[in-house]
């Protein structure tokens, strides 16, 4: 009961791991200082978390845990998340806080997911099942903004097309403006892309664990890390001002139809992403 328990406290503490790298993107993308304050409360929990497993570990084997490569991991993990809050907290640093969070929940999954912590558990393979779960979640969630992110691209080219041939009529009214479709794009993959990164991270860490062999080269693994690449090349073209209008909305279009061909024909080219 009590392996399950502290099982299930470890998953939880990746998952709101997760959300809080999902809030400190929403902030960069916006200026959002709610999200901002939010991602650093879940991320203050986190750590409160961290804090106990690490004081509890302690206690029962009566030394610091560093003697081992798991432990070392560990530890360093903690050591992420406490510096990223003292730069919160002191310097309002936000991006080297979003790149230091990213690399400590890499290494925190890797902690809770290593293969040795797999062996050593009593629910071993339902530890497997979860993280796959969460994988393919954060996965769709994902798919989902993308997917928003195309609707507001259409729905912009279709307001360009009825503005530049003055055909506006009231029952267009509910439409929004180019602006706001313009702001949906890019909002919605500011919330798409650290989710995909989340599934990524979690997804390789599945195939570490799980598989005798795979490789980063798999069509689906390679296909997910170059749509990652494709939608940050947008979201960093429009931060920078040097993508706007019509070809900033085709770009969601074009990218978006490289979602579907991953999801479809990636998953069936997969040597282990399977699609029935």
């Amino acid at each position: 009961m009590v392996d399950i328990t502290m099982t299930r406290l470890h998953e939880g503490m990746v998952i709101l791991y997760a959300i809080s790298l999902v809030f400190y993107f929403i902030d960069y993308l916006d200026k959002d200082s709610k999200a901002y304050r939010i991602a650093f409360w879940i991320l203050s929990t986190v750590w409160i978390l961290q804090t106990v497993f690490l004081v509890l570990y302690i206690v029962e084997t009566q030394r610091f845990p560093i003697l081992t490569l798991f432990e070392g991991i560990y530890f360093y993990a903690w050591l992420l998340i406490t510096l990223s809050i003292i730069l919160h907290v002191t310097f309002r640093e936000k991006v080297p806080v979003f790149f230091l969070n990213v690399i400590g929940f890499i290494f925190i999954t890797i902690h809770t997911f290593a293969p040795v912590q797999i062996e050593q558990s009593s629910v071993g393979d339902s530890l497997l099942s979860e993280l796959l779960f969460i994988h393919i979640t954060f996965a769709i969630l994902s798919y989902v903004a993308f997917s928003l992110s195309f609707v507001f691209s259409a729905l912009y080219h279709i307001l360009y097309r009825l503005l530049k041939k003055k055909k506006w009529t009231k029952q267009y009214g509910n439409l929004p403006s180019l602006g706001q479709a313009e702001k949906g794009m890019t909002v919605s993959i500011g919330i798409g892309i650290p989710f995909l990164l989340v599934s990524l991270i979690l997804g390789l860490q599945w195939a570490y664990v799980s598989l005798n062999e795979f490789t980063i080269l798999d069509i689906k693994i390679f296909g997910s890390i170059f749509i990652l690449f494709v939608y940050g090349f947008l979201f960093y073209r429009r931060q920078k001002g040097l993508l706007h209008g019509t070809s900033y909305a085709w770009g969601h279009v074009y990218a978006f139809l490289l979602v579907l061909v991953n999801f479809f024909l990636g998953s069936r080219l997969s040597d282990f992403h399977f699609w029935y």
